[in-house]
């Protein structure tokens, strides 16, 4: 398959030097700090593609800055732009929603409540190309290429699971339909007309079976509208023979992993023409563009068979690239600080690593709900449960909050009601202190640095760092600054930048921050001090992590090795001399961090 559009690099772009790429490429997963963004909230570098190509209705184009759910200009030349800021704030790595070209928009105009745009990414109608209200392909190369030269990787956020809603189905109904119920055998049932003879059912995944299956209306008959008949590209996605077709996923069981994602078209993943299909797809990209690593969403709604095939394919093509540490990291939407969950998909679907869901609940649970520290330690200590262990949990994306959930301050604001700016500031601050210092890659949603406040989940949750024209996000007030979201924020000053910033500098020259493995040290049963040692392998460096997750101050005697006999202090404050062998005393402010390396004597 070939990508559409040109990859010549642009006029005034330069291809960055082959030993800076070179580089980049050899970092391990486990020494980067990335940033999120969603482009369309970012930087509006070109007003030219606001309307992405298509005439000035906003049901048709998809702009509308004034509604939430809507197009509001961001581009790829704006984030090209920003790199300077993302980069001074210690990012090493930027991970991007999906830029490949959507349905402009969906819903029902009869109900104007349900229409919205794919200003997200998410509703992908053309993989082969950027959105138009993006770019281009060649300003993907651009950037790509701007990235690299700044010694930053680039992460594609990819979709395997489901298309755009461009299949109906002709009985005007979208209730899940499961395959006991409604067997690929016959039409509409059990006692339905037979078809698709000869077809073993979709476990068998053989070409010779996959062949038989021919007629895709055994639960319902998908219908596409005439207009939309040669929609997506390639040109394969438009036989709805490649979908499930079983109606709307109920969340849970079997409708999980076949049913339509809010209506979405669901990918048949277990044809092995689909796996052929989005290997090919997600492959060109990497060849064409030499991207870094791949989120991928969605994951759980995807039988695991697919990505014991797509993964190990991806990395291959990566490697032959000369890309030898592409990083895959799957979205496993998961409740709770309990890793079990989600380490089933790195044993059993053998993905790499998956985004830490139970690193955000765990952090949230304790700096934001004031639960026991002993929350997140049980959660670190599940990291054995992970495929390749301690280990393999170091390459994790850890994060606060996103644009699906919500941001870690609203967290902290409504757990915290009565709590003033200040208090809000440091329980977000000591959140990020702790996203920066534990274990994991840290993962930071754009926004965050600048003290952005969301009223709630998903659309709510992805206000614009360009001047914003919603009222929901202008009438918010914002942590750290007097500023809103009805201006520029990229604010270098702000004290959520510096401090992610500071802590970047410090992990970066801290081996035990990137590749120290964890030791559960002293923790108070109530709000208060939770301490944990990170030690790294190859330097023998230690380094203490000290938290205090109450609104006092703490002075608490902690365990160090007794062969420790000096401190120095990285960040935050540490004592200054040892109280006693294999003892020193730590105070903490209120919701106070230090980080301390642990400096040992030496045999003579």
């Amino acid at each position: 398959m070939v990508l559409a559009a040109c990859t010549t690099t642009p006029i005034g772009a330069q291809e960055p030097a082959a030993d800076t790429v070179s580089a980049v490429r050899d970092r391990a997963p486990t020494e980067e700090v990335i940033y999120f963004v969603l482009p369309d909230r970012f930087a509006n570098g070109d007003a030219g593609n606001d309307l992405g190509g298509y005439e000035a209705d906003r049901l048709k184009s998809g702009y509308d800055p004034t509604h939430k759910g809507f197009y509001h200009g961001g581009d790829l030349k704006g984030l090209t732009e920003k790199l300077d800021y993302i980069q001074g704030m210690g990012v090493t790595a930027i991970w991007f929603a999906p830029i490949f070209k959507n349905k402009p928009v969906q819903g029902d105009p009869a109900k104007p409540e349900t229409l919205s745009a794919g200003y997200h990414g998410y509703w992908v109608i053309d993989f082969t190309q950027v959105d138009p209200h993006f770019g281009t392909n060649a300003e993907f190369k651009a950037f790509v290429d701007a990235a690299h030269a700044r010694g930053m990787k680039v992460y594609m956020d990819i979709i395997t699971n489901h298309t755009a809603d461009v299949i109906n189905y002709a009985e005007g109904e979208y209730a899940f339909r499961s395959k006991g119920a409604f067997p690929y055998s016959t039409r509409g049932g059990p006692d339905g007309e037979p078809i698709n003879e000869g077809f073993n059912g979709d476990q068998d995944s053989s070409g010779t079976n996959w062949a038989k299956l021919t007629d895709p209306a055994y639960a319902y008959t998908p219908v596409v509208p005439e207009a939309e008949k040669d929609i997506k590209v390639p040109a394969w996605l438009n036989d709805p023979k490649y979908y499930h077709n079983r109606g709307d996923s109920e969340w849970w069981g079997e409708s999980a992993v076949y049913g339509d994602f809010a209506g979405l078209d669901d990918l048949f993943t277990e044809d092995p023409r689909v796996v052929e299909g989005m290997i090919d797809i997600f492959g060109s990209w990497i060849d064409r563009f030499g991207i870094d690593g791949f989120r991928i969403d969605t994951v759980k709604h995807v039988n695991p068979e697919f990505w014991q095939q797509f993964v190990p394919a991806m990395l291959e093509r990566a490697e032959a690239n000369g890309i030898p540490n592409f990083h895959i990291f799957g979205e496993v939407y998961w409740a709770g600080p309990k890793p079990g969950g989600l380490a089933q998909f790195t044993l059993r679907d053998e993905l790499p690593a998956v985004l830490d869901f139970t690193f955000q609940a765990a952090v949230t649970e304790l700096v934001a709900k004031g639960a026991s520290p002993e929350v997140l330690a049980e959660m670190l200590k599940g990291d054995i449960l992970y495929k390749g262990g301690e280990t393999a949990a170091l390459q994790m994306p850890t994060f606060l909050g996103n644009h699906d959930m919500g941001r870690f301050s609203m967290f902290v604001k409504d757990a915290n009601p009565d709590a003033d700016g200040e208090e809000l500031l440091a329980r977000t601050m000591l959140g990020h202190a702790m996203l920066m210092t534990l274990r994991g890659v840290p993962t930071i949603y754009y926004g965050d640095e600048q003290g952005f406040v969301s009223d709630g989940n998903d659309q709510l949750a992805r206000e614009n760092m360009f001047p914003s024209k919603v009222g929901a996000y202008n009438d918010n007030t914002l942590l750290g600054s007097d500023a809103t979201t009805a201006v520029d924020n990229f604010d270098p000053s702000h004290p959520l930048y510096t401090l992610i910033a500071t802590l970047a500098d410090v992990r970066a020259n801290t081996p035990a921050l990137r590749t120290g493995l964890t030791t559960i040290n002293t923790f108070d049963r109530e709000a208060g001090l939770f301490s944990v040692i990170r030690t790294d392998r190859a330097s023998g460096q230690r380094v203490l992590l000290a938290y205090n997750t109450s609104g006092d101050s703490i002075t608490r005697g902690v365990e160090v090795d007794y062969r420790t006999n000096d401190v120095e202090t990285l960040a935050g404050q540490c004592p200054v001399s040892i109280s006693a062998p294999g003892s020193i005393a730590i105070t903490l402010p209120a919701f106070g961090f230090a980080v301390c390396e642990l400096i040992e004597k030496k045999d003579d």
